[in-house]
């Protein structure tokens, strides 16, 4: 598979749309199946973090307020991430995080996202859940650290592709996994799933 980019934001609520705002990103470099580089940051977008929020992240307005501005953080990680494919758990979440704080900084995304939930989903689909906890404990994959903070969420979705491409190539006999056919599996309905598989081996 070529190199991708998975990536994880803690924000302070669900919708850009209603305000909510990043307060951490973490991506990390996944090639030839293993990750080669990282990148994480708190970051301040001025916007108070909600109780409720501190708790299920443990990041606090104290922690906020000593971090680096976001403006300068999403510089830093767009340019860390380039123009490679992204990866992302539940990656509408995500997308629409990327695609607002790209904009407070006058970026456009340049690249799609796929999403490890939607491709678990058809690739895993005894796993009791398709959230990520849930997802690295059926497939024993190592938990790399609190859940619901960006560097270790996103660390163990980059396990999780990893699992999800080795799925591909020795349950289903995909000779070459690429991020086209990944974008492919992602659409696909079940019902379209077994058509989708026979034509990236060939048959």
């Amino acid at each position: 598979m070529e190199v991708v980019a998975v990536i994880d934001f803690e924000t302070t609520g669900l919708s850009p749309a209603q305000g909510d705002r990043a307060t951490e990103v973490a991506a990390v470099i996944v090639e030839g199946g293993r990750v080669v580089d990282r990148y994480q940051s708190l970051m301040n977008a001025g916007v108070r973090i909600p109780a409720y929020i501190e708790a299920l992240t443990g990041i606090s307005n104290a922690m906020i307020r000593s971090a680096p501005p976001a403006d300068a953080v999403m510089r830093e990680v767009s340019d860390f991430v380039g123009g490679i494919p992204i990866v992302a758990h539940n990656a509408s979440f995500d997308a629409r995080f990327w695609d607002a704080e790209l904009e407070h900084i006058q970026r456009e995304r340049k690249q799609d996202f796929v999403c490890s939930l939607l491709l678990s989903r058809r690739l895993l689909p005894l796993a009791p859940s398709h959230k990520l906890g849930a997802l690295v404990e059926y497939a024993k994959l190592p938990v790399a650290g609190r859940y619901h903070r960006a560097l270790a969420d996103a660390e163990m979705a980059a396990s999780l592709l990893l699992r999800l491409e080795e799925e591909l190539r020795l349950r289903h006999r995909v000779p070459e996994v690429s991020v086209d056919l990944l974008r492919r599996i992602q659409r696909a309905s079940k019902a379209q799933l077994p058509r989708c598989l026979a034509a990236a081996r060939g048959g």
